[in-house]
Parts: structure tokens; sequence; C-alpha cells
């Protein structure tokens, strides 16, 4: 197949569990790629996510590979043939690639966890919260970038709002809920939505406080993505050359455990409602 002209965090994942499974055999690039009658450039491209691959390439790779899990060759054999435009895509060239890559993500998985510290997720703010977020960027942003970027982050809660919602969790530090990201007025009224999403039965927040001894992780911002099944789950955490896009089984394995940790810090999804309900009370 010709190089796609759009490279996706979904599509790069496909390829680098393609990689995975040809690497644990021992077998070289151009020796996988003499196997399907191409060479080793074009093998690169597929491994790297620049261009994509078949359905019928996918099952005769695994074959190869002797990879006997057929549920990871059919999940990986749909995301072959997926097609999908989201509504994302129309902000391709509006707005940075890593915009759409997290809204594919999200809209692709089973389920979605998340650690924040500092600022309320993304899923959960209001319009207004967004907007002074991206306003205090240094340049200050034009409308013409900015509009866009708040459009695109109250899209973005179709997945826990939508009619097939996405199981969600997070855990928010309680600096994350009093820091005043605008006025008072705007801080209330992004309390009052987190406590409007709480009442949907597949959202669970949960709170830490800043009295809670014993938590060191200030730096455990995170999102983890599911996949169909465990081996294509993704993970992301903000790095300081951005957004980055992990799917290791080691580095999974590292974030699923920080996750345990931070909600072992955190209170119960009842006393983190009650918590939040309180703050939204505050003078």
């Amino acid at each position: 197949m010709p190089p796609k002209r759009h490279l996706t965090a979904r599509r790069v994942r496909l390829g680098a569990e393609l990689r995975k499974l040809r690497e644990a055999t021992g077998m070289k690039a151009r020796e996988a790629a003499a196997l399907l009658g191409a060479d080793s450039v074009q093998m690169s491209q597929i491994e790297s996510g620049v261009a994509g691959v078949s359905a019928e390439r996918v099952h005769r790779l695994a074959a190869h590979y002797a990879c006997t899990d057929e549920a990871l060759i059919a999940a990986m054999k749909a995301m072959a043939v997926d097609r999908t435009r989201g509504w994302w895509e129309e902000y391709r060239g509006v707005l940075p690639p890593v915009f759409l890559d997290v809204a594919e993500l999200e809209h692709h998985a089973t389920f979605l966890r998340e650690v924040v510290i500092t600022h309320v997720p993304g899923l959960l703010q209001t319009a207004d919260y967004a907007r002074a977020i991206f306003s205090y960027m240094v340049p200050g942003l034009p409308s013409s970038e900015l509009d866009p970027r708040v459009e695109h982050r109250m899209k973005r809660r179709a997945v826990i709002e939508g009619d097939n919602p996405t199981p969600y969790e997070t855990v928010v530090h309680e600096f994350a809920l009093r820091i005043r990201v605008s006025d008072r007025q705007v801080a209330r009224a992004q309390l009052h939505a987190i406590l409007d999403q709480i009442e949907r039965d597949h959202v669970t927040v949960r709170v830490i406080p800043t009295d809670q001894d014993g938590f060191a992780g200030a730096g455990a911002s995170m999102m983890y993505t599911g996949g169909p099944v465990p081996q294509l789950d993704t993970g992301l955490r903000d790095a300081p050359t951005g957004t980055a896009f992990i799917d290791t089984e080691p580095q999974l394995k590292r974030l699923r455990t920080l996750f345990r940790k931070v909600e072992k810090a955190s209170l119960d999804p009842t006393a983190s409602r009650d918590f939040i309900h309180r703050l939204s009370k505050e003078p």
C-alpha cells in the first residue's frame, strides 16, 4: 500500500505492535518484507505507521511471526481496515496533530484512566475553564487558534457523554480543584460540572486531599487508554518535547502500577463527591 498522507497515533500503534511481534522472533525487517514481496523500506514504513497495511498482510505477518493470539490478530486486522474519519478530522491543519491523536485514541478506547495534579482533566473541563487554560499560553493565541482549541476540547467529552459512553476513571488532586484558572464564578461552575459528571454511572472521580500523608506523586499526571486487547493499550504522558505515547509492556505496567498507587492515596468516590461538593460551597 502507498504511504498515507496523515500519520496518526493509532496507525503508529498498529505498526509498533507488528514490529514487536517481528522482533520477538529475531527476524530482520528485510526478511519480513520478503515474505510480503516487499522491501525493507516498505516494511519500515508499515512499522512506523507512515504506510497503511491490509488486513490480509497483517494476518500473513502474524502467521510468519508464529503469533497464536487470535484476539490480538483480530484486533490488529480491525485497526488495519478501520477508515473512521471522526469529528477530529475537521481540525486537521488547524490544531497540532497531537490534539487529533488524543481524540482518536479516546474514541477507540475500551476504558480511560487519568491522573491529573495541577488542572481539572480535559474531559471534565467547562468551556470557560478550557479557554482560560489556553489563553494563558505565551505568546498568546489569536482567536483563530484559541476558539478551535476550546471547541475541540468540548467535543472530546463525547466519549463520556454520548450514547455509548466509555468507562472513565480519574484521580484529581485538590490543588487542581482549588487553582482558579479564571475567576471564582468559573471555578464554581467547574466544580458543579464535575459533580454533574459524577452522576453518570460510568464516570468515577477520586480526590487526593492536600493533607494526604505519603503522597509524593506530584509528577504522576498520565492518561491510560484501554485497547480492544491488553497488548494494544496505550499510555500518554507529558514530556519536555510534547505528549509521549507509550506502548511497550514494561512502560504500560509501570503506568498501571502508578495509577493504583495514586488511587490508593485518594478518597473513595463517595467521599470525593462530598469533598467536591464542599469546595463548591466555599465563599
